[in-house]
């Protein structure tokens, strides 16, 4: 007794913990609905399945024959059980009941989606019923027939049991005997379940849009003209053998019955199986190129809808292969905002420069981003400083990791465009407290994807703050704390709440601890994509979450997909093989192999309190109004989203991962040349990832002007080569994907162009090389090897970035940043070259502009921007003083003003080596000291320079 209470408190306090989350965080309606209908259809499945089983034991049980003789064996086993007779009576229903009603429970969603439906206003070819019928309707209708066809089973599968235990069904010989009353109760339960069939199979016409065969999803000739029809006369059939059943129950006859179910079997053999064989061997096969057309044409239609590719604009691009002198002119502004700063390999380098603590960490994947810096859009790499506890070692205790460290500090970003002269980035936004370009903001991370799994906040004690805020002071101090005075959790300002969360997390010190009091607040489930995931469970979400400085607040923005696997004539595509690359490891979903998908929703998680807020971005998707029609209230209007929000929105990566991977077959229009596959292209394998890993490049983000464009854009793009279908692909560019991926301005206004795709299609009779060549032209360049062996001395190790594909000049520029690093414990790569191919002339040098201008024979046409420095901090030529390098000099033609310029050098090169003895000793003030008279040098060189 007192362990089933002690569990039931276990439970009930998971419960009661979910009521205070999602209530604290606004969306205790999501819950509520989700126990209301799982807990509604608990009791639906419980009734319709233990009743019927129920009744039908008692029916046969009652009717039983009084004085049937049995024989021995039978009689042992009424004796067995006639003991338990009342218990197995109720008990074998009721235990029945709850498998179905946990059962009918995982179906809320089906349930709610056909009660709350929504019309799409498009039509099937085939039936020429609305696409909302395969969508919300077939779904449920085929759970409902699936639930009733077992009740009905089982009912009647006792009802056997029990009638044969008690003698309403006896063998004689090779006789079989079957009283009235049994006749009559399996002659009428088996005409239920032909009934429920019948409309099954019936329902298994629709069915035919959503299938599979060799050539296409949907119906094709052999389904339109075979299968479906076949399926309708097996419905009628089925009927009319159920009426035929209901016959043997009148008038006590089985044979009419069983030559029905015979002629069923046969008939679904003939007409399901059969018939469609040979309309499809020996009609379809010989002339399947025209025969298919019309079906392959709607599979085409309807995919490509269901993808959201339908609008692609496809442009000839005849690529030249050739570099002319001057041919950057027109693309000056792409090729200045090229992203030389790869946010895959610079991670160690942000840590090494920006981590200043052992518990604090950055992602090894950092996120690109775009923010304006004087008047024009600066594409940086970005990236939030989190916690990391495993950092504090022996520290590591709970008060330390629950109620001291609770919170990562500060944005750190990077000109994506620049490097310092020592191959370092080159931070717009950086330090701790945090300084830069970027505008003020709440610099503290309660809620990142690295957060602990909770933290106590909110409760100083003797009113003096605990929780450390960051690593340096004023007055000596060596660190600031500070207290979170958001709303971010569920309060523990009474004995119960801090009981429920001690069993939650399974602490004790969360109830006896002196530092929890009624002040205190419980932040868990901090990664952005978890809460989002809570509270809007219907969604398919992103796997990047990226941070941004919205509105003076950090701000994780998740996208959210709405999916289907039921849009008739559309191909399916498996989610999680779609998105993975190099970047991006293969995950599991609740809805893996889909056939239809939108970017519906667009969410922001607060890093600071961790408030959710969803916006429909794409109000006209049917599944997104049904699911606003279940959870009322809980997703905002587009037009709420504030300036500063929608000028960081952007086209996400894995729907144009699964868009790019349909429109590899799909950007195929005419259903000839589909049929024939002359023109399939795939994803190239990213050529920078080990030789025995075949997973794919990802897309890049870049700001460019794509042919097509009126100017430069934000955005997203990916490559396509010939898809040689598991044999060895010709490594040559057949097409170029790109979306413009900037949502909007500060201005609040959606970008007319935003989500629009643009599919480059390159000619035949010009080889352009992939990637693959590319990459592999530049491993085996001489002059480009004799390079790397240098830059290989003393054990260092050469580390080539993303490869970039630019449509500039005429044809398609390759840029590739080639990072070194030591074997030190403490070093980190350093960009100390670039690669440019185009065509098949390649250049390797120090900066983009000079292996630009060699490629094109010195007259590029444009400035690419590579800079060592921003200009704001370049005081001599395009570099800073390198640490622990020479100083660069010039001349003025003015002996004064040259001796100020060296001197004021001087004091640079002395403050950048006081900023890295600093940093070594972890001295944050010093650090500051020195950062200051770096910058008043570099001031007083612009204004000498300037002059």
């Amino acid at each position: 007794m007192i362990a089933g209470l002690v569990i039931i408190f276990f439970v009930f306090a998971g419960f009661y913990a979910d009521i205070l989350w999602f209530d604290q965080l606004g969306f205790l309606s999501v819950l509520t609905t989700q126990w209301l209908a799982g807990g509604v259809l608990f009791l639906i499945g419980f009734v319709a399945m233990a009743v019927p089983v129920w009744v039908s034991i008692q029916i046969a049980y009652r009717l039983r024959p009084v004085y049937a003789k049995l024989n021995s064996q039978l009689d042992r086993y009424q004796q067995v059980i006639e003991p338990l007779r009342r218990l197995a009576m109720y008990g074998i229903p009721a235990l029945l009941g709850l498998f179905a009603g946990v059962a009918a429970a995982t179906r809320w969603q089906v349930v709610l989606m056909w009660l709350n439906r929504t019309e799409t206003g498009r039509i099937d070819p085939q039936f020429k019923l609305d696409i909302s019928f395969y969508l919300f309707e077939l779904p449920f209708f085929h759970s409902v027939l699936g639930f009733a066809s077992a009740v009905v089973f089982i009912s009647a599968l006792v009802a056997a049991a029990t009638s044969y235990l008690y003698g309403s069904i006896r063998v004689s010989g090779r006789e079989v005997l079957v009283s009235k009353a049994a006749r009559v109760q399996i002659a009428v339960t088996a005409a239920l379940y032909l009934l429920l069939q019948a409309v099954s199979i019936w329902l298994d016409q629709y069915s035919t849009l959503t299938n599979t065969n060799d050539l296409i999803t949907g119906a094709g000739y052999t389904d339109v003209n075979a299968t479906i029809p076949g399926r309708a006369i097996l419905a009628g059939i089925a009927a009319i053998v159920a009426i035929l059943f209901i016959l043997t129950a009148v008038i006590g006859r089985w044979r009419l019955p069983i030559v029905g179910t015979a002629l069923l079997i046969v008939s679904s053999l003939l007409l399901g199986s059969l018939y469609p064989w040979v309309v499809q061997r020996f009609q379809v096969v010989p002339s399947a190129k025209t025969l298919e057309e019309p079906y392959i044409q709607r599979n085409i239609d309807l995919t490509r809808d269901a993808y959201d590719v339908a609008d692609v604009e496809e442009i000839p691009y005849n690529a030249t292969t050739t570099a002319e002198p001057g041919a950057l002119r027109a693309d000056a502004e792409t090729t200045a905002n090229i992203r030389i700063l790869d946010p895959a390999l610079v991670s160690d380098a942000f840590s090494q420069l920006e981590q200043f603590k052992q518990y604090y960490q950055f992602p090894q994947n950092l996120d690109v981003d775009r923010y304006p810096i004087d008047g024009k859009s600066q594409d940086t790499v970005v990236t939030v400083r989190d916690l990391n506890l495993a950092g504090l070692n022996a520290g590591n205790t709970w008060v330390n990791s629950t109620v001291v460290y609770t919170h990562g500090y500060g944005v750190v970003a990077a000109y994506g465009n620049q490097r310092s002269a020592a191959g370092q980035p080159v931070f717009l936004e950086s330090g701790i407290p945090t300084t830069g370009s970027l505008p003020d903001y709440e610099p503290r991370i309660y809620f990142g994807e690295t957060s602990p799994p909770y933290s106590i906040v909110g409760a100083p004690k003797d009113s003096k703050p605990v929780e450390l805020d960051y690593p340096s002071g004023t007055d000596g101090a060596q660190q600031t704390y500070t207290t979170f005075d958001g709303d971010g959790g569920p309060k523990l300002d009474n004995a119960f709440n801090k009981l429920i969360y001690a069993l939650k997390f399974q602490s004790e010190q969360i109830f006896l601890a002196n530092a929890v009091n009624e002040k205190s607040q419980i932040l868990y489930d901090r990664d952005p994509v978890t809460r989002v995931q809570k509270v809007a469970p219907y969604l398919t979400l992103d796997s990047d979450a990226y941070p941004s400085i919205v509105d003076g607040k950090v701000k994780w923005i998740v996208d959210g997909y709405t999916t289907s696997a039921d849009y008739p004539y559309s191909t399916s595509v498996g989610l999680s093989d779609a998105i993975a690359d190099t970047e991006t490891p293969p995950q599991p979903f609740a809805l893996d192999n889909i056939n239809y998908m939108r970017n519906s929703v667009k969410a922001t998680v607060d890093a600071y309190d961790g408030k959710v807020t969803l916006y429909a971005w794409d109000d006209e998707d049917p599944l997104l109004k049904t699911w606003q029609k279940i959870f009322p209230t809980t997703v905002k209007p587009m037009s709420e989203m504030s300036g500063d929000l929608m000028s960081h929105v952007r086209y996400p990566a894995d729907m144009f991962k699964v868009q790019r991977r349909v429109l590899g077959k799909y950007h195929v229009t005419d259903p000839g040349s589909f049929y024939s596959v002359d023109d399939a292209w795939t994803t190239p394998n990213d050529p920078v990832s080990p030789s025995t890993n075949t997973t794919l490049q990802p897309p890049y983000y870049l700001t460019m002007q794509v042919p097509g464009q009126e100017k430069p854009a934000f955005s997203l793009y990916s490559t396509f080569i010939p898809d040689a279908s598991g044999a060895t692909s010709r490594n040559v560019l057949t097409g170029y994907l790109a979306v413009d991926a900037d949502a909007g301005s500060t201005d609040g206004k959606r970008a007319e162009g935003y989500g629009k795709l643009r599919l480059l299609n390159l000619p035949e009779d010009v080889t352009v090389p992939g990637p693959g060549q590319v990459q592999a032209k530049f491993n085996a360049d001489p002059t480009v090897s004799q390079q790397l062996n240098l830059l290989k001395q003393g054990q260092s190790k050469v580390l080539n970035g993303n490869l970039l594909t630019v449509p500039v000049g005429g044809g398609l520029l390759y840029v590739q940043p080639v990072y070194v690093q030591s074997t030190g414990e403490t070093s980190y790569p350093l960009l100390q070259k670039v690669l440019v191919a185009f065509g098949d002339q390649i250049a390797f040098e120090d900066t983009l502009d000079k292996a630009l201008d060699v490629l094109f024979g010195g007259d590029s046409g444009a400035s690419a921007g590579d800079t060592d420095v921003p200009p704001s901090e370049t005081p001599v030529e395009g570099e800073a003083p390198a640490e622990g390098g020479t100083t660069p000099t010039t001349s003025t033609g003015d002996p004064a003003t040259d001796a100020q310029i060296r001197s004021l050098l001087a004091e640079a090169k002395l403050a950048v080596t006081e900023k890295q003895a600093a940093l070594t000793t972890g001295d944050f003030a010093a650090y500051g000291v020195a950062d200051k008279k770096l910058n008043d040098a570099i001031a007083k060189l612009l204004v000498l320079l300037d002059q």
